[in-house]
């Protein structure tokens, strides 16, 4: 008989110790709240839309669109050094590029552009647009070239620069 209230006694005792382990590993009792996945809390996805960073104060400061591009082709101050792709347009003045890496894209909205100095390790190609007319100059490392008005008089929006080594 002493064995079964020893064997009575160690069977309640282990009962409520899975009792409470069992209410230990499930979280105890129900929290208030809704309850939310680990999933809803991590950040989104980064997306890279390659929107020119700050386009918005650009174009209200200097009348320039910066659209997009792959970060090797950056607005400069012209004073900030020799080694500049430099625009000259018109009722804008001087605009400069500061252009970094091998290769390098920009899509932009410039008026009136009439000359371009190219830097001098880079080739750059240029597209145009002139009253529906789509127009391409290829422009040599280290050169001085008219482009747009400054070739047939009609006044040219510079949309996109494109540079290669």
């Amino acid at each position: 008989m002493k064995h079964r209230s020893t064997l009575i006694r160690t069977l309640g005792t282990t009962a409520a110790a899975g009792a409470v382990a069992w209410a230990v590993t499930a979280g105890g009792p129900p929290s208030q709240g809704t309850p939310s996945t680990v999933a809803d809390e991590a950040p989104g996805y980064a997306v890279e839309d390659f929107a020119y960073p700050g386009a918005d104060e650009i174009l209200a400061e200097r009348g320039i669109l910066l659209k997009r591009g792959d970060g090797h082709i950056l607005l400069a101050d012209c004073a900030s050094g020799d080694n500049l792709l430099k625009f000259l347009a018109r009722d804008r003045g001087d605009v400069c590029f500061r252009v970094t890496g091998d290769r390098g894209y920009l899509s932009l909205e410039l008026p009136s552009v009439h000359g371009v100095r190219t830097n001098d390790a880079k080739n750059t190609n240029l597209t145009m647009t002139a009253e529906g007319d789509r127009v391409e100059y290829d422009v040599p490392a280290d050169t001085w070239e008219g482009v747009g008005e400054a070739v047939d008089g009609r006044d040219h929006l510079l949309v996109e620069i494109r540079t290669t080594k």
